[in-house]
């Protein structure tokens, strides 16, 4: 019986480095023909990951990983990924922050940040397994396939489990604070359910419900994504109120209605996530109100009020180039080019992705000011004005 360690057979080992020399013996292999494909693969020019990925796929010295664990449908149009992730991950994130995620899709990585959706420290399982399972914590994000998104699209209906996956790190400052407030109001709508499911999982698990209103707008009641669940926490805690508005029946959420919906929404802390205009008239109504500090809004769009002239952009470091046109963010541009670009939420905010331009100009996609030569660039909302070249 061949003895195994973390996945890699004794056996399996000694074929691994006796293969450079295999043909060099056809019979008989000797301990010299064992030592010479040793030092064959010693001096092999290959990186620490080589080596651990021959262990376990999900070690690495250089990035996060995880594997895809299970796929499971929320709606027609979404679904909740559960990933196991690698070395390296911090399991002590704060509900409502976001990772990226990186998915090989034919020979081209792709990255989009989600939202996770389960609290800190989880196993999968009720509460209480952790100090026993630490090996075992587990993380969810949910994804909602957009017509345009061909990577919500793939994770949603193609990705298969047990595919390995990039991860960066937990990010964003859309978190709920602990102790949560004793009153709290969450207005989502569509996948901007995301963050808040964090949210009240967490206090769930930690058993402080306080009192909490959660207004949610979606098309249909088919289109509430984890529709039963909020349903059972709704009987679950008297403390809960679940509210949702179907906008296929009724329309779209009219916020003059929230004082009949939640008579007390002013004495709230509010938590607001969904579709760019929602947002921006729920942030106008605060500050009309007098309370703008109370509200807190979390954007999964850019808002581009401007594109760039296109061009050519070279990635001084690596010496790629790609064409592209004004609309495409240089951020996309050397991830299509695959060039590794620093990254994290991909909307102008965390400023995770800036570089600098040593040639050329670029635009900011927001406003359309424009940046040149020695000029730091968030390349998530800046796009080529002319041919430029980037630092990376």
């Amino acid at each position: 019986m061949g003895l195994k360690s973390g996945g890699l057979s004794v056996r399996g080992l000694r074929e691994w480095l006796e293969a450079p020399v295999a043909e060099a013996a056809t019979a008989g292999r000797t301990r010299l023909d064992a030592l010479r494909g040793a030092a064959a693969r010693i001096t092999t020019p290959l990186l620490p990951d080589d080596y651990l990925h021959l262990v376990n796929p999900l070690w690495s010295a250089r990035e996060l990983r995880g594997r895809i664990v299970e796929v499971r449908k929320e709606t027609a149009d979404s679904a909740t990924l559960v990933i196991k992730p690698g070395w390296g991950f911090d399991f002590k994130f704060e509900p409502g922050q976001y990772i990226g995620i990186g998915v090989l899709v034919e020979g081209r990585w792709h990255w989009r940040s989600y939202s996770l959706t389960c609290p800190p420290d989880w196993t999968g399982g009720g509460s209480g397994a952790d100090s026993q399972h630490k090996s075992k914590r587990l993380i969810s994000i949910a994804v909602k396939a957009m017509p345009e998104g061909f990577l919500s699209s793939h994770l949603v209906s193609g990705v298969p489990v047990g595919s390995v996956v990039r991860l960066a790190a937990p990010q964003g400052g859309f978190v709920l604070p602990e102790p949560p407030p004793s009153k709290v109001l969450f207005l989502t709508a569509g996948s901007g359910i995301t963050p808040v499911m964090a949210m009240l999982r967490t206090m769930e698990r930690r058993g402080v419900v306080p009192d909490v209103t959660h207004l949610h707008s979606a098309r249909t009641a088919d289109d509430v994504m984890f529709g039963e669940e909020l349903r059972e926490m709704h009987d679950r805690h008297p403390s809960f109120t679940a509210d949702l508005h179907f906008t296929g029946e009724h329309g779209k959420f009219a916020l003059a209605d929230l004082d009949q919906r939640v008579p007390d929404w002013r004495a709230r802390e509010t938590w607001a996530c969904g579709p760019a205009g929602m947002l921006d008239e729920i942030e106008k109504h605060w500050a009309a109100a007098g309370i703008a500090d109370h509200v807190h809004v979390e954007r999964f769009e850019i808002e581009r009020s401007a594109v760039g002239e296109g061009g050519k952009v070279t990635f001084g470091k690596s010496g790629r180039t790609v064409e592209i046109d004004g609309a495409t963010s240089l951020l996309e541009a050397g991830e299509c080019a695959g060039v590794q670009m620093p990254f994290g939420c991909r909307m102008g905010i965390c400023q995770t992705c800036v570089l600098t331009i040593t040639d050329g100009h670029v635009r900011d996609l927001r406003n359309g000011n424009e940046h040149r030569a020695g000029d730091k660039v968030q390349t998530c909302i800046s796009a080529a004005a002319g041919d430029c070249t980037l630092d990376v």
